[in-house]
């Protein structure tokens, strides 16, 4: 039995490694394990049919669409631009102004979408034009657009989270509450980092004019009024329900996907708008709920082939010292970063490791944020580093290149590492505000 759990998590590895996708790779593997432990085609098919129909039967998987499609009308209604403003407008006076203006807007804009590269994709498009308009050096403004971007996966609603929970069986909603503070924390980073560093190089982020905003015509400013209440008042109804016990996840997203599509109509979307919206939310959506679907075929494979034991016991084989083993998942979340998006490493790594993290005495809540800020940083890791390929696809500027990206991200990455590495060393970054709330 260990030689075939080997084999078959070898043949899995080599299928994405060879370009397949995860979830064809996941579902084939999956459905060939199954049928050589019991060595009935037919009771396999039936085994893993029931499986992905139980999978589609739990009503938390809602959650999923409803929050990006949240996220998909406010970022339609133009509501990101004006907190990207208004953000611009309280720092002005700030070194550094409009990169500090850029996490700050990451953040809240984070609080809604639940998604990096959308984060990435609609700041690229907000930021990066008005820092290089004002004299930005190009890998600072890309830099701090990419690793910003990163928030989105931290700070709730995420759908990182989401699927955590569902995999590890963790409360949503606690999950939620214990990524607030290393979000604000790691944004609390990723803000000193850009004041220093223009405070330190003048000519990397020159100072914005004082009377920038001097005369901003009312109409737009009624605007900005208008986007920054609904963005608070969202994040109240959707974070606030959950925490408060008024709400149930699945409840919370269904208001605030409501809600945003109020704004929405507010701001001026029909029609074309609105269906778009719904359009690009089942478009990011259903890769994902197929990836749900044969992860769960995965995880009966590994409970029926005893594979979370077996790979137990060779990791306490190597070493018994809880350090090593942190540094060895550490290393392999790290490594497939590389390669692999968020998504798939949790479905591919969690029913694995989240085990492993329990025997040794990890707060699970503090390892799952440590989990999700060590696969975030393989956002920013070459040779994959999707959010740096998403920049470089949004930015409208062709003189950026890739490497331009990466430079600049090398500091975010850094931070994101030493805020997970916190997180583990001090439990109750995570832990406390759960504890405290619920």
């Amino acid at each position: 039995m260990t030689t075939l759990i080997f084999s078959f998590l070898a043949v899995l590895m080599l299928l994405v490694f060879l370009g397949v996708h995860v979830a064809v790779a996941l579902g084939v593997a999956s459905a060939f394990g199954v049928y050589l432990m019991l060595g009935s085609a037919d009771i396999a098919l039936s085994v893993l049919s029931g499986t992905a129909y139980e999978a589609l039967r739990k009503d938390i998987f809602i959650v999923i669409p409803l929050f990006v499609l949240m996220g998909e009308f406010i970022s339609r209604s133009g509501a990101a631009k004006d907190i990207y403003t208004i953000c611009n407008r309280a720092f002005l006076k700030v070194p550094g102004c409009l990169a500090v203006a850029t996490v700050s807007g990451n953040s809240i804009f984070a609080a809604i979408t639940g998604v990096s590269i959308a984060s990435a994709a609609t700041f690229s498009r907000l930021a990066y034009p008005e820092m290089v308009a004002l004299g930005y050096k190009k890998s600072y403004a890309l830099g701090v657009v990419a690793g910003s971007a990163c928030l989105g996966m931290l700070i709730p609603p995420s759908i990182l989270m989401i699927i955590w929970a569902v995999l590890t069986e963790i409360s949503i909603g606690s999950l939620f509450v214990a990524g607030l503070l290393p979000g604000l924390l790691l944004s609390s980073f990723f803000i000193g980092y850009c004041v220093i560093a223009a405070k330190m190089n003048p000519n990397v982020a020159p100072p914005c004019a004082p009377d920038a905003f001097a005369h901003v015509p009312a109409a737009q400013r009624r605007s900005e009024l208008i986007s920054s209440l609904a963005i608070i008042g969202l994040i109240v109804v959707v974070i606030g329900g959950i925490w408060g016990g008024f709400l149930t996840p699945t409840e919370a997203a269904g208001f605030g996907a409501i809600g945003a599509l109020l704004v929405g109509l507010i701001k001026g979307m029909r029609g074309a708008d609105l269906l778009d919206a719904v359009y690009r939310a089942g478009k990011t959506t259903a890769p994902i709920m197929i990836l749900l679907i044969t992860a769960s075929m995965y995880s009966r494979f590994l409970a029926m082939g005893g594979a979370v034991s077996v790979i137990n016991g060779t990791i306490f084989a190597i070493s018994e010292n809880p350090i090593i083993i942190m540094m060895m998942l550490f290393t392999i979340w790290l490594i497939l970063g590389m390669f692999i998006d968020s998504t798939s490493i949790i479905l591919l790594t969690v029913p694995i490791f989240a085990p492993i993290a329990t025997t040794i005495g990890i707060d699970e809540l503090a390892f799952a944020i440590f989990g999700i800020l060590v696969i975030e940083a393989g956002l920013l890791t070459p040779p994959f580093g999707l959010l740096i390929f998403t920049v470089k696809a949004a930015v409208p500027d062709k003189s950026v290149t890739l490497g331009m990206i990466f430079k600049g991200a090398i500091p975010y990455w850094i931070m994101i590492l030493m805020v997970a590495v916190l997180v583990v060393v001090f439990p109750f970054l995570a832990n406390w505000l759960p504890q405290s709330l619920l």
